[in-house]
């Protein structure tokens, strides 16, 4: 049996690192981060490895050396750079789950072979594919780059076989996979966990609405979710833990097809779909994968509350008092400078289903009007 881990390693100095670093000292964790970025908001909160980028050897040794496991908190870190550190102290998740989130193609065809439905997809790489993947997927579609795209950034709908070469030329003529449309009836994810021991934990189903390709508002649980769909939820997120040999907290973006559940991407990592949880469960999804990867006992997914909602806060942050006036409000605010789109904070609503989503219409409403009377904040 393997000795808990004493001391975190966190690639990534982001808000999800930052929000990992708040959950370790309960659990007696140092947490350690590394981020080329010396303003990153973790560090505001936790000490960090100064770097000259990811992938800087020196400061990948010297983090090393300070902690007993390493994680990372978004997923396009360098591949090579978790190897470097997989050969000096224990790395997870695996770094082939890294390396699978990277690249949509890869990662359609894993979930393509565990048995799981997915859009039609066909790859990209010239014009010479183009009738082939049309053919394929059928219209309208989807382009998108196979990697670095997020939040709606690297996408182009194709409504017309004409739509294509424009489409390809704006993304850059990268490689890319073109998707067929999903007559999907609403976006689901599910957050599970999986312990060095091989013990899984699944957090409820969450429903999540975007605007403009960026998550602005997750419930939990997800209404209307029969307990058949949940199950499956259940067993996708097993399947998926199991197949990667994975350790640590992951998230599964799905479509609803009816009753069943269609995977759209994963994320090998702790997710803003499962922000609710730091206010609506017994573990919030960042201790749960602090306590995977350092060897603890996996904590209890259960909801503290009946329901949940999670809003995020785009573009500018509102002052806290705006948002402190709603009893059943719970701010978390990241530290990050206002840009247009940029995910600055959230807040969570937990409590009576009725009382929730009474408090998440206001928000939203005081949110909006306070928008509308501030001017957009300039690029940073």
């Amino acid at each position: 049996m393997q000795t808990p881990a004493r001391a975190v390693g966190v690639l990534g100095g982001g808000q999800l690192g930052r929000m990992l670093a708040l959950a370790g000292p309960p659990l007696g964790l140092r947490v350690v981060g590394l981020d080329p970025n010396p303003q990153a908001p973790m560090a505001a909160v936790a000490p960090m490895v100064p770097a000259t980028a990811f992938d800087d050897p020196q400061a990948l040794d010297a983090l090393a050396a300070q902690v007993d496991v390493v994680t990372w908190e978004f997923e396009n870190v360098p591949v090579a750079a978790a190897e470097r550190l997989a050969r000096q102290v224990p790395v997870y998740p695996t770094p082939r789950a890294l390396q699978i989130a990277q690249d949509r193609l890869p990662e359609k065809r894993f979930f393509r072979e565990l048995g799981v439905p997915t859009a039609p997809f066909a790859p990209i790489g010239g014009p010479a594919d183009f009738p082939a993947a049309l053919a394929t997927t059928g219209l309208p579609a989807l382009l998108k780059t196979r990697r670095l795209g997020y939040d709606g950034k690297g996408q182009r709908w194709v409504h017309r076989p004409d739509d294509l070469p424009a489409a390809f030329a704006a993304l850059g003529g990268v490689p890319c996979l073109l998707e067929g449309a999903v007559p999907f009836e609403r976006e689901l994810s599910v957050v599970a966990a999986r312990g060095r021991d091989g013990g899984v934990r699944t957090f409820p189903l969450t429903w999540n609405t975007h605007r403009d390709g960026i998550l602005a508002r997750s419930v939990a649980p997800a209404p209307a979710c029969p307990p058949a769909l949940q199950a499956a939820a259940d067993a996708l997120a097993a399947a998926t833990l199991q197949a990667l040999d994975y350790v640590g907290v992951l998230a599964i973006e799905l479509f609803q097809v009816g009753d069943a559940l269609w995977v759209n991407e994963f994320a090998p990592r702790v997710h803003n779909s499962g922000h609710w949880t730091q206010d609506g469960a017994r573990c919030s999804q960042f201790e749960q994968h602090l306590r995977a990867v350092a060897g603890l006992p996996l904590g209890d997914p259960g909801l503290t509350q009946p329901l949940s909602v999670m809003l995020n806060l785009l573009g500018r942050a509102p002052p806290p008092q705006a948002v402190l006036a709603e009893p059943l409000a719970h701010l978390h605010l990241y530290g990050k400078a206002p840009r247009p789109g940029r995910k600055l904070g959230h807040v969570n609503l937990a409590g009576p289903q009725d009382a929730v989503l009474a408090a998440a219409a206001r928000l939203e409403a005081a949110l909006a009007a306070l928008s509308a009377r501030s001017p957009d904040p300039a690029p940073s």
